[in-house]
Formats: structure tokens, sequence, C-alpha cells
């Protein structure tokens, strides 16, 4: 079985690898708007599965992996920050608070219908001082992260606990898709 992730994020290969070391990383372009509307944990797992659809376009022979990883809170998601003011903004509305990271995954088969799962985790912030918030910010960590942190990285300062899966709020849940990659194999 040819396996291809399509993502570029080199947290998500480090997780895979744990899974196999034989898989081909296809960095893809996929339109993430949100649908007004819907639920997100419906849009994330959308979201993978349009991921895994535009890698297996370029490899359609392959079991194509696609991922998404959102943070909420308040049941609204919290993107990429743009700037630092936002990253700060953002991590000021997590502080001393739990919020939600949802995780959606997509397996698609060649020929096949894709296979999903979302995970839901609980992911509680200390209520960390100012000086703490700058020197987060000073790391540079913040701006590429959905949320504005990265728990495996300097974020995990800021983390008081987790309910859920620790590898989804890195971006993919790796028992989850250990499941599913074992269920299609049996099928072959």
């Amino acid at each position: 079985m040819r396996l291809v992730l399509a993502s570029g994020s080199p947290r998500r290969r480090e997780l895979l690898a744990l899974i196999t070391e034989d898989f081909t990383v296809c960095p893809v372009n996929a339109d993430e708007t949100l649908r007004e509307g819907a639920p997100l944990a419906d849009e994330v797992v959308r979201l993978s599965v349009l991921k895994a659809q535009a890698a297996q376009r370029i490899h359609p022979d392959a079991v194509c992996i696609g991922s998404d990883t959102m943070v909420t809170i308040d049941g609204l998601p919290l993107g990429k920050p743009a700037d630092e003011k936002q990253a700060a903004d953002m991590l000021r509305r997590l502080r001393g608070r739990t919020h939600e990271v949802l995780t959606g995954l997509a397996v698609l088969p060649p020929g096949g219908a894709a296979r999903t799962l979302c995970t839901r985790t609980r992911v509680t912030f200390r209520d960390f001082e100012d000086d703490e918030l700058e020197a987060y910010l000073a790391t540079g960590e913040p701006l590429d992260k959905a949320g504005a942190y990265g728990i495996q990285g300097h974020g995990a300062l800021l983390v008081e606990g987790i309910s859920g899966d620790y590898y989804s709020v890195m971006g993919l849940p790796v028992a989850g898709l250990h499941v599913l990659l074992r269920e299609l194999a049996q099928q072959a």
C-alpha cells in the first residue's frame, strides 16, 4: 500500500513516521474557506477529505492521507494569526481557559471512499503572566500555528493540562490513523 501524506507540515511528517517510514509527502493547496453555519467538526473532516483528494489527483494509485486541525473557543475557530498583535490577542483569549482542538482525518484509497474521523481534545491554559506571553511571542512560534501556539514547542509552557489526544493537537491523530490504515490493509 503506497501512502501519500497530503501536507508539507514537518509535525505531520514526524507523526506519520511513528506508523511507517514508507510514505511520500505531497503538499497540496485546498480551499480552506469554512462554510457558514456548518458544524466545525464537520468542516475539519471536509477539509481533510479535500486535501486527500488534491493529493490523489497527483498520485492516483496511492492511499492519500489528509488532515486538518482547528483551535476553537466559545464555538468559534481561531486560525493562524496574521501578525504578532493578533497572536497576542488569541493567546490572551485562551489564557486561564479551556478550549477545544478539532482534528479531522481522511484516508482515501484509490477508487474508493474516504475513511474519516474527527478527534476532539480539550486543552486548558494556565493563567500565565504578561511577561510569559511576551517571551512566547518573542520565539516567533505563534505566528504559523492555529490558535497561536504549538503544544509540542515553547507553547507547552502555557498548557496546564489536556483531555484527549495529544498528537491530534499536534496535527495528526496517530492512533486513529493507525486503526484506519490497518482496516484498509485487512480489506485489501
